[in-house]
């Protein structure tokens, strides 16, 4: 397995990271230990998690993928294991979370911290990510950005003033961004510089075949600011798997969860997974290493992030660590990508 340094920190971790979202809903925990057994044993270092999982967020699931974990990590040596989570934003969902009141204030992300800490059953978050963004930006294959749809928002540096007494403290190491976008992370890390605040090293946004609008929008920003990409979903919600081929396979999340792939209804997908799919085949690969191959061999790309609900599928995934795609491959995916570009960013 491959370390990286993960932006300006000094935490070197590795190419792939275990995603956790399934547990608690469609992992039980025995299955969750086993995936985190094998993950490590195949020298995986890297956790992610967040405080709303498993998804799809529910009331009474909240919170058990940390709960999980931290009964996994108890046991564990824990300085070895880099370990991140999330802290929720605001939004019109969740209720049930702090009451509904989840703006990225100093109340609401010691509680977030000090509940992830507990479940986790650690002393400390090596990487402390804010999910999204505490004001409005259009989310998670939204349309285009609506400035009718501003509301109040926490000051950025209002709440990397309260990530900075959290690092103080020792309940955080680290603090990164996720589903932000270029202006989020010059604001972030402009006012970090001017008021000698904690700088964030990392960044997790989606990244795969099918979208790659981090390489026209966010490259550059993260490339001059040092900061890591996590990439999250680099397999399209399976479909670079070419399970869906058919429509929803079985006991996936795109069968289990209608109307959680909003991403995933749009033009020319279906033809952009049949046309990587002609690839992977041609190199005697399956879709699924050709994809996550593709992904890990990014300049931007930290760590990948990969999610299963099966040991077979993590086998697999984390195979994937030793495809090294060549220039003839790189030239057949771009053509592709220039015939079918983003279809579902």
């Amino acid at each position: 397995m491959e370390y990286r340094p993960l932006g300006r920190s000094d935490l070197r971790v590795s190419a792939i990271c275990l995603g956790t979202m399934t547990y608690g809903q469609q992992n039980t925990v025995q299955e969750a230990h086993e995936q985190l057994d094998y993950a490590v044993d195949q020298g995986i270092n890297f956790i992610d998690t967040a405080e709303m999982y498993p998804v799809p967020a529910r009331a009474e699931t909240q919170g058990r993928t940390e709960a999980y974990i931290g009964s996994w990590l108890a046991k564990q040596e824990r300085d070895r294991l880099i370990i991140a989570t999330k802290a929720a934003g605001p939004g019109p969902h969740m209720a049930w979370m702090r009451g509904g009141d989840r703006n990225l204030n100093r109340t609401n992300l010691e509680q977030a911290v000090n509940d992830s800490l507990q479940r986790l059953q650690t002393d400390y978050i090596d990487l402390y990510q804010l999910h999204w963004p505490d004001r409005y930006v259009a989310l998670f294959g939204a349309p285009n950005y609506d400035p009718q749809q501003e509301r109040e928002t926490v000051p950025i540096a209002e709440q990397l003033q309260v990530l900075a007494d959290l690092v103080t403290a020792g309940k955080i190491r680290y603090i990164g961004l996720s589903n932000e976008t270029p202006w989020g992370v010059s604001q972030f890390c402009h006012i970090a510089e001017q008021l000698n605040l904690p700088r964030i090293v990392a960044i997790q946004n989606a990244y795969s075949l099918t979208n790659r609008v981090f390489d026209i929008h966010l490259a550059e920003t993260c490339h001059r600011e040092q900061i890591g990409l996590l990439a999250y979903s680099p397999l399209a919600f399976g479909f670079l798997t070419g399970k869906h081929r058919n429509g929803p396979a079985p006991n996936s999340r795109l069968a289990l969860f209608p109307g959680f792939d909003r991403r995933y209804q749009k033009p020319n997908l279906a033809e952009a997974v049949a046309a990587y799919g002609e690839i992977a085949h041609r190199y005697g690969l399956t879709l699924t290493q050709l994809a996550l191959g593709f992904v890990q061999s990014r300049w931007c790309v930290t760590s990948t992030i990969i999610g299963v609900t099966n040991l077979t599928q993590l086998r697999e995934n984390i195979a994937t660590a030793t495809i090294k795609l060549t220039p003839e491959m790189i030239a057949d995916i771009e053509t592709v990508h220039h015939r079918y570009p983003n279809p579902t960013p």
